[in-house]
């Protein structure tokens, strides 16, 4: 039988228990935003973990602008931007992991093999809309279109020196997984995402093809060696200088420990 001295001892027991559960459950570290770095953020979260077994990394998308205002509302103790800050988030901190670039698909069996600039334009602000006009089939373009707060989008209209309200879309969609299986699904579409992530899919069997971007082949390799001309910083973004966990995670994801899986993913690590 128990005598209470015991049942004090069983009590203390699991209270002690439960307090190390609570502090094992607390080493957690919230990461969120751009679609396009949360594979690779999680991949890298994964070794992380396997490194320090008490602290569990969950990582979150939802597009560029959510990693920021995560990180400056203290969301997320870190967020992802796959674009360089405005100016108006300079009072956020961020540190690049890696390069990516952004290039136009269209589905692998569209004879057309390359666009001007001025022709993506025409297409994407409804002044174009047959492949014929552009040396294809006589088929209609379906225009495919980011959402707002995807840094892709934001690019994409900088470079083209385009408004988002220019665009004529049949289709607008999240993130880069959407656009690649919009395009793959219907043979008449455009679209534009990662280069690294579109390689990777055609790589793999997926009926996409990327077009090169004033002359320059859309190629991760020509994101590395710069010559491709719509690259951007791949970011991990945080409210104040980092401290503790999230510093810890941001130096390991900056370095070399984690260039296998940044090259994994198709994208470009940087030079150290």
């Amino acid at each position: 039988m128990f005598t209470n001295r015991k049942l004090a001892l069983v009590a203390a027991l699991l209270a002690t228990l439960s307090w190390h559960s609570i502090t094992y459950a607390a080493e957690k570290l919230v990461i969120t935003g751009s679609s396009t770095i949360a594979p690779l953020a999680a991949e890298i979260g994964k070794r992380f973990e396997k490194q320090n077994p008490d602290v569990r990394v969950d990582v979150q998308s939802g597009g560029s602008s959510r990693g920021v205002n995560d990180a400056r509302n203290g969301l997320a103790n870190i967020g992802m931007a796959s674009r360089a800050l405005k100016a108006e988030e300079n009072d956020l901190k961020s540190f690049t992991i890696a390069l990516d670039g952004i290039g136009v698909i269209l589905h692998k069996d569209n004879p057309v093999k390359t666009l001007t600039d001025q022709q993506v334009i025409d297409i994407y602000t409804g002044k174009i809309t047959n492949w014929k006009e552009v040396g294809g089939k006589d088929a209609r373009i379906t225009v495919v279109n980011k959402a707002e707060g995807r840094s892709t989008l934001e690019l994409f209209l900088h470079h083209y020196k385009l408004k988002n309200s220019d665009i004529k879309p049949q289709v607008v969609i999240g993130d880069n997984q959407q656009g690649i299986k919009t395009v793959a699904g219907n043979p008449g579409a455009i679209g534009y995402v990662s280069v690294g992530t579109a390689e990777f899919e055609s790589g793999n069997g997926t009926p996409i093809k990327l077009l090169p971007m004033n002359g320059v082949a859309a190629t991760v390799e020509n994101v590395r060696n710069g010559s491709f001309p719509l690259s951007r910083p791949l970011n991990l973004v945080t409210k104040t200088a980092p401290q503790g966990l999230a510093k810890r995670f941001i130096d390991f994801a900056s370095s070399k420990e984690v260039y296998d899986i940044v090259e994994a993913q198709y994208f470009v690590p940087l030079a150290r």
